[in-house]
């Protein structure tokens, strides 16, 4: 059965990695895990003492642990469901089958008083929203969607900044039932293309246009050619952003008007909430798998939302007296997370910009102006703050900051250690791992838990994963392939399009029925910590955005002086490293302007994250039998792998010339 299982070498050496943090015990025991602990000895007559006691209980009695979390989370239903799980089989199970509630509902309870979001831009000065404040603004924008005849499942299409009106746009979708689908503004028009048009949304929010790094970047060219291209859209939602007095009848487009007339103020509107089942689609997703467009992964309102409470509350502690930021754009599943942390009533923080302009120091003066207590960010931005020698507890009041998160890429130890070097030392440093695909984490923090260099403190309340090695058992203590046993309420309830559920069993269920296989290589120490290693797939991840490589390929091969070509990423300075090799048509010589045409084509028509970090130019790409690229074999190559299972490759020849590129490249990086 597992004869297609290949994972890299085992890692068998017991894991020890120092402890850097160890919460206090005023701190423990005011946490919410624990008194979520004490509340499950109470209601079922247990003796759990300790975490691991705790999420072997969750698992073991899984349906036990989601229902009783649902009922102490404050999640309000309107319905209740009439059963927990229909079955554990996966896929194809379903969670708390006809329980009804609304997304936006659960989201916008807070006091009215309250700040609900401060948001801070390059182009901005900070803003304050209230709770009261934003559901009003949320009411104004619901009320637009139903004029224009918005209706339960239909698809509404953000191609926003990380502003407030992207929040509010988000949450009036929700509250009318329709489906929410995102993606920044720096993606150019073939990547939107991608991920839009699977989606026919009926209405488009965008923008005049966005900065980066003190660049202004305007977007008229790129709304008129995208709007047409998007069947079934009704109206185009033009947020001034660039320009507070800009005229979308500028666009010439039928459809487009501004913000303030699609969600025009009025003092009697009526906040709605529309009751929609707990697996009714709440967000379309998209992450890439190595051929045809980039999956759309259908996530379910009430399984999203569950989960990210319990992340919230639980592993991350979060309550209402907290001010939780995380960096990202709206086209990452963080932000969507991020959002979420308003059910917990605490104050949201977004910003839009570069996080190195004007310094790197700008993020961390954030903390101090909004005195947030959760900071997120990458690995990759840790990395250059701990290169460049900063010390941000030196530019900055830290004062407030209780936990620190990362995720994008697996976290190294010197970063573990920069931080209660530099930053500061009596924090929470969480480093978390889960995906798109989950819209959630498999393995996150726990602030009852001491904090071990390069490791994630632990697994989370009601995942049932384990590290499987090559021979698809379990293993403590040795590297392996992360497996999730058993159903989780965050898992999709569907992939956009996919009727028979193929594409979406072929993701995740294929090598090893029953089990979901994530695509990363993972450690679970004998202390219960996980350490992750990188994909194990084709996938690219920089700075943390899943890219299909078949998005590379179809712009760069459409090029005329490209014939054929292959894309892998590698782990490497803390993040993901993309790496292009191109077959050149003959005749053309593999000079700068080639190169630079193969970036701009791939900047202008995917986005800036799709540009190599590195190209090469090559004799031939490594094929099967039947045509198909074997990307994992030359990124083996260059992860200093051997290659398995080379009689499998057609031409396996050619890879001795990418053996050569990765000596040479070995080579230079040594000089």
């Amino acid at each position: 059965m597992f004869s297609a299982f290949k994972i890299s070498p085992l890692i068998k050496e017991k894991v020890m990695n120092p402890i850097l943090w160890r919460p206090a015990k005023s701190r423990v025991k005011h946490s919410h895990m624990q008194r979520f602990l004490q509340s499950v000895n109470r209601e079922f007559g247990l003796d759990i003492k300790t975490y691991a006691q705790l999420h072997r209980w969750s698992v073991k009695r899984l349906e036990q642990f989601w229902e009783y979390y649902l009922r102490q989370s404050g999640i309000d239903l309107i319905l209740p469901p009439k059963q927990t799980l229909s079955s554990k089989t996966l896929p194809g199970a379903v969670w708390f089958d006809g329980a009804e509630l609304n997304y936006a509902a659960n989201l916008l309870k807070g006091p009215g008083q309250k700040t609900a979001i401060l948001s801070r831009s390059e182009t901005r000065p900070t803003q304050r929203m209230s709770f009261e404040e934003l559901r009003h603004q949320v009411a104004c924008f619901a009320s637009g969607l139903r004029r224009t005849g918005v209706e339960p499942g239909d698809r509404i299409a953000g191609y926003l900044p990380n502003i407030v009106e992207t929040v509010v746009a988000m949450l009036g979708t929700a509250a009318v039932g329709a489906v929410w689908t995102s993606c920044s503004p720096d993606f150019g028009l073939q990547g939107v293309l991608d991920r839009f048009g699977q989606a026919e949304p009926k209405v488009l929010i965008t923008v005049d246009g966005y900065t980066y790094n003190g660049k202004r970047h305007a977007l008229d060219d790129r709304i008129r050619e995208l709007a047409p291209q998007l069947p079934g859209l009704r109206d185009v939602v033009i947020v001034p952003y660039l320009d507070p007095d800009y005229d979308p009848s500028s666009l010439g487009l039928h459809q487009a008007m501004a913000w303030r007339e699609f969600a025009r103020e009025a003092s009697d509107v009526e906040l709605r909430f529309e009751s929609v089942g707990f697996n009714h689609p709440l967000f379309i997703m998209y992450s890439s798998g190595t051929t045809g467009l980039p999956k759309g992964i259908v996530h379910g309102t009430g399984g999203t939302l569950l989960q990210h409470h319990k992340e919230h509350a639980l592993h991350t502690d979060i309550g209402p007296e907290d001010v939780v930021f995380y960096y990202t754009t709206c086209g990452w599943m963080m932000w969507n997370w991020l959002v979420s942390a308003l059910a917990r009533q605490a104050t949201i923080v977004l910003y839009e910009g570069s996080p190195a302009y004007p310094s790197l120091d700008v993020l961390w003066q954030l903390v101090e102006e909004a005195g947030i207590t959760v900071f997120g960010t990458s690995p990759k931005y840790l990395s250059i703050n701990r290169e460049e020698g900063k010390m941000p507890g030196e530019v900055a009041d830290l004062s407030t900051l209780k936990a620190i998160l990362s995720t994008g890429s697996p976290l190294d130890q010197q970063s573990f250690e920069y931080v209660y070097r530099a930053v500061k030392q009596d924090v929470q440093l969480s480093s978390i791992s889960g995906g798109t695909d989950i819209i959630s984490c498999f393995m996150l923090g726990n602030p009852m838990l001491p904090v071990r260099s390069g490791e994630i403190q632990c697994l989370g309340l009601g995942m049932d994963v384990v590290a499987l090695n090559a021979d698809g058992k379990p293993v403590v203590g040795e590297q392996g392939e992360l497996a999730c046993r058993s159903p989780v309420p965050s898992m999709p309830v569907a992939f956009w399009n996919d009727a028979d559920g193929a594409r979406y069993r072929s993701a995740y269920f294929e090598r090893v029925p029953g089990v979901w296989l994530h695509g990363d290589y993972i450690t679970i120490t004998e202390e219960g910590g996980v350490i992750v290693y990188g994909r194990s797939d084709a996938t690219l991840n920089p700075g943390g955005v899943r890219i299909g490589t078949a998005e590379i390929y179809r712009i760069v091969e459409n090029l005329d002086a490209v014939r054929d070509s292959l894309v892998i990423g590698v782990e490497e300075d803390h993040d993901i490293r993309v790496l292009l090799f191109v077959v050149l048509v003959d005749g053309v010589e593999w000079d700068d302007a080639v190169q630079q045409c193969i970036r701009q084509a791939l900047k202008t028509e995917a986005s800036p994250r799709h540009v190599p970090h590195e190209m090469f130019v090559v004799q031939d790409v490594p094929k099967t039998m039947n045509g198909k690229k074997v990307e994992l074999a030359v990124r083996g190559v260059f992860m200093g792998r051997p290659v398995a299972n080379r009689n499998v490759i057609a031409n396996a020849e050619c890879l001795d010339e990418y053996e050569s590129l990765h000596a040479q490249r070995l080579a230079a990086r040594d000089a």
